[in-house]
């Protein structure tokens, strides 16, 4: 999944020489991205990276109990309800540095893609671990050069 800051805005910190180095509101964003697999003993976390403007991650789900393969363990929140609470907890941590009571931190809604298969999810990773190397060439980099973000993962 992909989530981004509210207008594309470059809040997160900034790429030097293919590293990410997080500011303060990052490293926010990062502890409360890891504390979604500590509040939500159902989920783990894969691959992930901050970026200047966005946040990219895969989040897998742990079968807990009935219901198959196609479908969230029993009792768990789904997808989106998860990401709120990521984007709840951080933006009000990160509003709190910044004096600004209750305006939106994040964009409304994020992308998502679910993994079928090993393959796709060993490409998924590696755009994901190698998306602070390809920084200029991002789709949400703020010059909008074009990329293959909307790739379609076999």
């Amino acid at each position: 999944m992909t989530i981004c800051v509210r207008g594309g805005l470059c809040l997160l910190g900034q790429i030097n020489e293919g590293n990410m180095i997080l500011n303060e509101y990052g490293r926010i964003a990062l502890e409360s991205w890891l504390w979604l697999a500590e509040r939500y003993d159902y989920i783990s976390l894969d691959e992930y990276t901050i970026l200047p403007n966005h946040l990219h991650g895969i989040v897998v789900y742990h079968d807990t109990g009935p219901g198959g393969s196609r479908t969230a363990p029993t009792g768990c929140k789904p997808l989106g309800n998860l990401l709120g609470a990521f984007k709840t907890v951080s933006t009000k941590k990160i509003n709190n540095l910044r004096v600004t009571p209750g305006e939106p931190f994040w964009q409304r809604n994020y992308w998502e893609h679910i993994i079928r298969n090993e393959q796709s999810l060993a490409a998924i990773r590696n755009y994901i671990a190698n998306n602070p190397l390809n920084w200029g060439q991002d789709k949400l980099h703020p010059d909008g050069t074009p990329n293959q973000f909307n790739k379609t993962w076999s």
